[in-house]
């Protein structure tokens, strides 16, 4: 499994697969959102019903249609940040969120964020980014994270062999990326994933070193 994650990451670096917004701007115009199940995960609804502090500054990036989002809202959270690189998916956030004046919403690449948060939530996010850059993600989590901050969701525990998002992983790849800069509370077996996703989600919550 190492071997073959090895393989899949030095074809992305060879083939230089453009990321940026161009890339998904395309993928939101031809619909090809296939990450998208169309309701917040139930996972991540699962562990917000455990947060009281309903100020807690919230980083959801590469937000999509920011399903959770509507979620938190919808529980009273008043201090929520969306982070999405594609225009036209802002375009939509921002008709979709227009007057919540809970959420900010910004179109901008998540490496060249900044900001300061308590919790960041995993979606899709992760996956959506060549495994080379891995290693830079986890430094900008940790950046923009308070003391004790979390990161908190899901990661694939699947291969897609594809040269293309989504990229797969285990979590036996997963811990030696995270584990200096991150306590890892919890990688397991996701119990609670959506049914399409049944076996193939590891849920995550992480806490800054």
């Amino acid at each position: 499994m190492k071997q073959e994650n090895k393989n899949e990451a030095c074809c992305i670096t060879q083939c230089d697969l453009p990321m940026d917004k161009n890339y998904w701007d395309t993928r939101w115009e031809k619909q090809e959102t296939g990450w998208d199940i169309g309701y917040p995960s139930s996972a991540i609804t699962k562990y917000m019903d455990g947060i009281a502090d309903k100020n807690t500054a919230i980083l959801i990036p590469g937000c999509g249609n920011a399903y959770e989002a509507e979620y938190l809202i919808q529980q009273g959270f008043t201090n929520i940040t969306l982070i999405d690189i594609a225009p036209l998916a802002v375009e939509n956030l921002k008709k979709k969120f227009e007057g919540q004046s809970a959420i900010s919403i910004l179109c901008e690449d998540f490496f060249e964020h900044k900001g300061s948060y308590d919790l960041v939530l995993e979606q899709t996010f992760f996956s959506a980014i060549p495994p080379f850059k891995r290693k830079d993600y986890v430094a900008k989590m940790h950046e923009i994270l308070k003391e004790n901050g979390r990161i908190v969701g899901l990661l694939f525990d699947k291969q897609f062999n594809n040269p293309f998002p989504p990229f797969g992983g285990c979590p036996c790849e997963y811990r030696p990326i995270f584990e200096n800069h991150f306590e890892i509370k919890t990688m397991e077996e996701c119990y609670n994933s959506i049914e399409p996703r049944k076996g193939s989600e590891v849920f995550i919550h992480f806490i800054k070193k």
